[in-house]
């Protein structure tokens, strides 16, 4: 009789504890819900006027829905500007800096951070304070020297200087992740008979694969949404970005609110896959491989 009273008290207490725990849960739900909205209404807003005409902004304001659905901005940008040629530029500047710059992060911080290079201390150091250093002070010598080289105005420019700006930012973030690697897992290799490019293509890259994605998103947007060295080094419009093409179409003519709300739309849409795409890599630990 005890004991079944003393269950039933225990499910009782246990059926409490789960009612108050599931009440937080919605109440926290709600407020990731409105935080979401607050985060979501600038897109919402822009998404809006960007199917709505000219007259119809001007006759109810950004605020409200369109009264008719066009594409009139959409298509004005896409042809003004030659946007799929712009969106190629972009994309392949992007990736190919995204790739690269993650390659030599990783080799990089495997040098520094597990090789125990000498003096990788202060060669972190000064990798540190070069990601320091504004962009403005980078557009003389590096105009001066692909302008020599005979690189200015291409592609190739933009895709090496960001690749070493970007990798610069990812061997210091790396290199403190390395640094403190767990030795065991490495000399449990090393025993193994596991060379040094073994151990970091078997070992050392499943382990921090979801560190690596993370970078690799990063390294896309950041070099997708450059402005100010793309507009230094790209002059010809079969090479400029789309950051570049929609600076010059707003500096050669007077555009619409609506035309303006399409152009963002369009330029920040690859980013926004690419953040559905990879997210759940955004939330991943170093050493989630490990744990499995």
């Amino acid at each position: 009789m005890t004991q079944t009273m003393t269950a039933a008290m225990a499910k009782r207490v246990s059926h409490k504890t789960q009612h108050v725990r599931s009440a937080g849960d919605w109440v926290t739900l709600v407020l990731l819900v409105v935080a979401a909205l607050i985060v979501l209404f600038p897109l919402l807003v822009l998404t809006v006027n960007a199917f709505k005409t000219q007259a119809d902004y001007n006759a109810v304001g950004p605020l409200s829905l369109p009264k008719t659905f066009t594409m009139e901005g959409i298509v004005s940008f896409w042809i003004t500007t030659k946007f799929p040629m712009k969106f190629l530029n972009s994309l392949i500047i992007s990736l190919i800096v995204a790739v690269a710059a993650v390659v030599l992060s990783v080799l990089n911080s495997f040098a520094l951070g597990i090789g125990r290079v000498k003096g990788n201390t202060w060669i972190v150091l000064g990798i540190m304070l070069a990601n320091m250093m504004p962009q403005e002070a980078l557009l003389y010598p590096l105009y001066t020297m692909f302008k020599a080289a005979g690189l200015y105005n291409t592609k190739l420019a933009i895709i090496i200087i960001f690749t070493i700006i970007q990798s610069a930012y990812g061997t210091y973030l790396l290199s403190s992740v390395y640094g403190t690697f767990p030795q065991a897992i490495l000399e449990a290799a090393s025993i193994d008979g596991a060379s040094r490019w073994q151990a970091l293509l078997k070992v050392v890259l499943p382990i921090s694969w979801s560190t690596i994605s993370v970078l690799f998103v990063f390294f896309f947007v950041w070099t997708w949404n450059e402005y100010m060295i793309p507009m230094a080094f790209l002059m010809g419009d079969d090479v400029q970005t789309i950051p570049l093409a929609l600076a010059t179409l707003q500096g050669q003519h007077t555009m619409e609110a609506t035309t303006l709300a399409s152009a963002s739309l369009l330029s920040i849409i690859p980013t926004i896959i690419f953040f559905v795409i990879f997210q759940r890599k955004l939330s991943q630990g170093i050493t989630a491989g490990a744990v499995k």
